[in-house]
């Protein structure tokens, strides 16, 4: 397999005060390859979201490095990364669709299938500032399905609203990876990891903890937080 993603002696920091800091996690070592849908599991604030960001280039790590293959692009999503409150679901999507590389002209013509697939009816046109949680994952999730990115990152939006939606998100994301592209997904839903992710990483303390099929790994997590 092709690797997209290296994460090599990845640590983070973060400053408290002045002269004080915390570690987030330290010494990550991790590949993702083409054809990989990878879950992050641990508990609230051992660091899943942030090793996302690490991954997209949004933080610098403190230490170590993250290395993509040559031309390989990344996407984010999470709930509402990028939109501006002020402007409506429509308009947020096009900007959306432009920064992921697609064309005016493509871009509007793909908002008919992001509009379709949200089945936010009429608050389409609203602005975002009026969207609950979940109507804000429906627009980030149908818009990110037009991305042309190598690596998509999830961080819990395929958690949120109702399990029809959820379903249908679930249905998608299958649809849309293949063998050339890689997922990596931070998740608290066990059968969401068990039937889309093949491999599955246990952050605890700011280090992996456990590695492998993710219904071993869920069984460390369940082990970890039954302690």
């Amino acid at each position: 397999m092709t690797a997209l993603l290296t994460l090599t002696d990845v640590s983070m920091h973060f400053s408290r005060e002045a002269e004080s800091s915390y570690a987030v996690f330290g010494g990550i070592n991790l590949t993702v390859s083409a054809g990989e849908c990878v879950a992050l599991v641990g508990r609230n604030g051992s660091g899943k979201s942030t090793l996302l960001r690490v991954m997209a280039k949004i933080f610098a790590p403190t230490s170590g490095s993250v290395s993509w293959a040559p031309g390989v692009a990344v996407s984010l999503l999470t709930l509402g990364l990028g939109f501006r409150p002020d402007l409506s679901g429509r308009d947020n999507a096009f900007l959306s669709c432009l920064l992921m590389g697609l064309s005016r002209k493509e871009a509007k013509e793909a908002l008919s299938d992001i509009e379709t697939f949200c089945e936010l009816g009429q608050f389409f046109d609203e602005p975002v500032n009026k969207y609950s949680a979940g109507m804000r994952a429906r627009l980030g999730f149908g818009t990110a399905l037009m991305n042309r990115s190598q690596v998509v990152l999830i961080d819990e939006t395929l958690s949120v609203g109702d399990a029809f939606f959820r379903e249908k998100a679930r249905i998608a994301l299958e649809q849309e990876f293949n063998e050339h592209r890689a997922v990596v997904l931070v998740s608290h839903a066990e059968q969401q990891v068990e039937r889309l992710c093949d491999r599955a990483i246990l952050l605890e303390q700011g280090e992996i903890t456990a590695e492998g099929h993710p219904g071993a790994v869920l069984a460390a997590y369940a082990d970890l937080t039954a302690n």
